[in-house]
């Protein structure tokens, strides 16, 4: 029997549970753990490959940490026709949904700009997830009613798009396809705020990532339709196998680069994200293991909140807290040993405060 969604529940275990987990990597990186785990005292060990993985790539190529925002960024949109569903059943109308999502992409905008702004003074860019998130949101919503069709066309051809510019682009300085800050990218991110971003990130990739929160919102339609749950699964594999060959596939052709979004890295991470829904679709709601769901669906509950306390200081005050404690009782294990556990017992605190507030029904929403 297939999974059927409550419209005035919108409740979908596995989704918690992948939007949880996805929301608890992005805040235990600010605890610094995975710096911890790739300590030069650690080098050669299966610890140090491991948080080697827990950092983006450097240029060409794919690590674990890479899929963290494409991951993000299709949960958002496997979200949307939950979302939507649940406030037409209300009786709210398709002109107000929208007056809702330009206002909350504003402020997605302005609250991604801000804190690009905190470490480089005042600029415009919007490299992080956030302010991406404020493009992809409106595309994939206006495309929501869309034929299934049309919405994989435009997904297409955003990539496409991002081909021809970086490939044609041939402004001096600039005229390298895939070159470190020599790209269309790094031109554009010039245009608009005079200067290149720390990391090589470019601002641009809101119009290719766009394609994450489009194919989010296709698979979040088929698990709300009436297929049952093994053609559902079906689809998410099916599609995430094509999504990798034809990521990995153009590998050699257009290099897979996560910094610049390239259509290579679009399709493999979005191949990933596909069965990483399939995967917790599976072993959730229809395998039934849901131990440990609630755990990170706490998490997942109050996304923007914690990203956004743990970014601007709140890890960093958790950390001033704990680490004389944990200095004292575990200092005798080695310095490393003891950064790594007081690491952990900072994203405790941070999962801890998603959890009372969950307890106490307090939950940040734009």
């Amino acid at each position: 029997m297939a999974v059927q969604i409550d419209t005035k529940q919108s409740r979908l275990l596995s989704l918690d549970f992948f939007r949880g987990f996805t929301m608890f990597l992005l805040i235990v990186e600010f605890t610094f753990l995975f710096n911890h785990l790739t300590a030069p005292q650690l080098e050669g060990t299966l610890i140090y490959d491991i948080g080697h993985q827990f950092h983006h790539h450097p240029w060409h190529g794919l690590r674990f940490w890479d899929l963290i925002q494409p991951f993000f960024m299709f949960i958002v949109g496997v979200a949307m026709p939950l979302s939507f569903s649940k406030r037409i059943s209300k009786g709210d109308s398709y002109k107000s949904i929208l007056k809702h999502i330009l206002k909350r992409s504003l402020i997605l905008l302005i609250l991604g700009w801000a804190l690009n702004c905190i470490p480089d003074g005042v600029v415009f860019r919007f490299q992080n997830v956030l302010a991406q998130l404020s493009v992809t949101i409106i595309v994939a919503f206006l495309l929501m009613r869309k034929p299934v069709v049309t919405q994989i066309a435009v997904s297409i051809g955003l990539l496409v798009l991002t081909e021809i510019l970086y490939r044609t682009f041939s402004v001096e300085g600039f005229d390298q396809p895939f070159g470190v800050d020599h790209n269309f990218g790094s031109w554009f991110d010039m245009l608009i705020s005079g200067r290149l971003s720390p990391g090589h990130w470019v601002s641009f990739n809101a119009i290719p990532t766009s394609a994450h929160t489009i194919w989010g919102v296709l698979a979040g339609k088929l698990l709300m339709g009436k297929k049952s749950n093994k053609q559902k699964l079906g689809y998410l594999v099916i599609a995430g196998v094509i999504g990798l060959i034809i990521g990995y596939g153009l590998d050699p052709i257009t290099p897979i680069i996560k910094r610049i979004a390239t259509t290579s890295f679009v399709f493999a991470s979005g191949g990933w994200a596909l069965l990483a829904l399939a995967a917790s679709f599976w072993l959730i709601d229809m395998m039934k293991m849901q131990r440990g769901v609630r755990f990170f669906a706490v998490v997942g509950m109050n996304p923007l909140f914690i990203y956004i306390f743990a970014h601007v200081g709140g890890a960093d005050l958790l950390n001033r807290v704990i680490k004389p404690f944990s200095t004292a009782l575990f200092g005798w294990t080695g310095e490393i040993s003891t950064d790594i556990i007081t690491s952990l017992l900072v994203a405790f605190g941070l999962w801890y405060i998603c959890y009372w507030m969950y307890k106490r029904k307090l939950f940040i929403k734009i």
